[in-house]
């Protein structure tokens, strides 16, 4: 048996002198311990895949890259430590992209880069190339020569990149008569590989990564080869109880999809021990090990816990820090769901269940310290009359040091720019009365979007300040000294009283800020273009 004891985690901003130059310099303490999880990971999968005659497939689930919900709630994970995971495995590792062709042909979106599926699969392969690793194929699911995955076939092709298609089996998944059988996974174009450990991923939930996985291990099998399958998920945390902070945040972030954690009775029965799984892994492994147990002729896993191989728990270092995390990655996820109600883009339902989730741990949103910032500065400016078009904004941000910095916005620029100035000035020691932007530059664009571009409004957005801040700092040296601060915004979290617009949007996914609003829109108008 593993043992099932982690090692528990904290996170807070600690303050160092640099005596080289002089300056503090706020470093975060992390709660997890990322060389240790990379190396127990790597060392477990590869014992995995000798269980199997050094032939694994393995599932491989969540965000392959950007892991920002990992890093989140757990500080000092790396963002991309299934990237580097990969490149640990590089000389065992084949890399198969399964996608499925329902979300290609209704143009399912990532939210967190605002790209489509199909977008975030060439993205993904692009990705995959900068860090020294490569693709064997792309897979197709459930393939039935819609018009738009053709055409995303064929571009795939055309690019040198192997493709297969899986049609959608019959019955699947409760008929295993029919699915292991020459016409179910049978049917399915063998994708060749070579590599004893192949990871198939997926740009999101339900891109037929498991379909995909015991399709090949059916062909493998048919070969008189021993391969094996299991899965890899960070989250729910199996070694973690039920209830702990980082579990409940699994639960929130997947509140969309009606998730939620459970005991894992299977594993439950065959040890006598507690672990924690998922409702769809569970509710599903009966098929699976029937599946599983056709195909290679007995059982191999007595519970989904078990073909996990999930080592994340192990390496958190300090509990108190990753429950302090998880507790404002409750109220971002709630903050978040609130606005994608208000456009449209989730159900009412969604935001229910995240609300008391949060409320399991005692939050509101005032317990997110830069909201109540944010919003008592869109209110005093309401009673200044200070604003635009009527719609008054208050933005605030929690610098490094702890500080908060607020913002409004103005005729001139959006909330959202003028709290990036604000704060970078801060961390310059630059006097709030000195100009970082050229007025004669912040015309100019002014100009361009009314006369040229034909915009109603002509407020900068983000983007546009970030553009006019660069062009300052190349004849304005406090405006190049205020430009260098930026990149100490990465991380830092910020609240604005209205949905910040695209041009916003961008801008500060770029700089790498954690983003929340309040579910108001920042114009009376129902398009917006910046």
């Amino acid at each position: 048996m593993i043992n099932k004891q982690p090692i528990l985690i904290n996170y807070f901003y600690i303050k160092i002198l640099d005596k080289k130059k002089r300056k503090s310099v706020y470093m975060k303490k992390v709660g997890f311990n990322n060389e240790k999880y990379l190396k127990e990971q790597t060392e477990y999968i590869l014992e995995r895949a000798g269980c199997f005659d050094n032939k694994l497939y393995l599932e491989f689930g969540g965000k392959l890259i950007f892991d920002y919900h990992a890093s989140r709630v757990l500080p000092g994970f790396d963002p991309n430590s299934k990237i580097r995971l990969l490149q640990r495995l590089k000389d065992n590792l084949d890399i198969v992209i399964a996608i499925y062709a329902g979300d290609i042909e209704r143009r399912k979106m990532r939210a967190d880069f605002g790209i489509t599926y199909d977008a975030n699969t060439l993205k993904l392969i692009d990705d995959l190339r900068e860090w020294d690793l490569d693709i064997s194929a792309v897979v197709i699911t459930r393939y039935e020569e819609q018009p738009a995955v053709l055409q995303f076939l064929n571009k795939l092709k055309r690019r040198n990149i192997q493709v297969y298609t899986h049609r959608a089996i019959k019955g699947y998944p409760t008929d295993v008569d029919l699915i292991v059988s020459d016409e179910g996974y049978g049917s399915n174009e063998f994708i060749q590989t070579g590599k004893p450990i192949v990871v198939v991923t997926g740009p999101g939930p339900g891109s037929g990564k498991m379909a995909t996985c015991l399709s090949q291990v059916y062909h493998e099998h048919k070969r008189g080869n021993q391969a094996g399958y299991a899965k890899f998920e960070t989250f729910p945390i199996w070694n973690l109880p039920l209830k702990h902070p980082v579990n409940i945040t699994y639960e929130s972030a997947t509140a969309d999809l009606g998730d939620y954690n459970q005991v894992d009775p299977f594993y439950l029965e065959a040890t006598g021990e507690i672990a924690i799984n998922y409702n769809r892994d569970i509710e599903v492994f009966p098929i699976v090990r029937r599946i599983m147990k056709r195909i290679m002729g007995s059982d191999i896993y007595n519970s989904p816990t078990e073909m996990g191989v999930n080592r994340a728990g192990f390496a958190i270092i300090d509990d108190n820090i990753v429950r302090k995390a998880c507790k404002q990655e409750l109220i971002r996820r709630f903050l978040r769901y609130r606005c994608e109600y208000a456009m449209g883009l989730t159900e009412r339902k969604t935001v229910q269940r995240s609300e008391l989730l949060m409320k399991e741990l005692n939050l509101t949103p005032l317990d997110r310290i830069v909201v109540g910032s944010a919003r008592d500065t869109a209110t005093e400016a309401e009673k200044k009359g200070k604003g635009s078009d009527g719609i008054y904004v208050g933005s605030a941000i929690e610098l490094p040091n702890k500080k908060i910095v607020t913002g409004k916005n103005s005729s001139l620029m959006h909330a959202a720019s003028a709290l990036v100035l604000n704060s970078i000035k801060v961390l310059a020691n630059i006097p709030d009365e000195i100009h970082l932007l050229s007025p004669n530059i912040i015309e100019s664009i002014r100009k361009l979007k009314s006369n040229i571009l034909n915009n109603k409004k002509v407020s900068l957005n983000l983007g546009e300040t970030l553009i006019a801040l660069s062009i300052s700092a190349d004849f304005n040296p406090t405006a190049k000294l205020a430009m260098e601060k930026l990149k100490e915004l990465k991380d830092c979290e910020i609240h604005i009283t209205h949905m910040p617009t695209p041009g916003d949007e961008d801008g500060l996914r770029r700089l790498g800020v954690n983003i929340t609003s309040d579910p108001n829109f920042s114009s009376k108008r129902l398009f917006l273009s910046a």
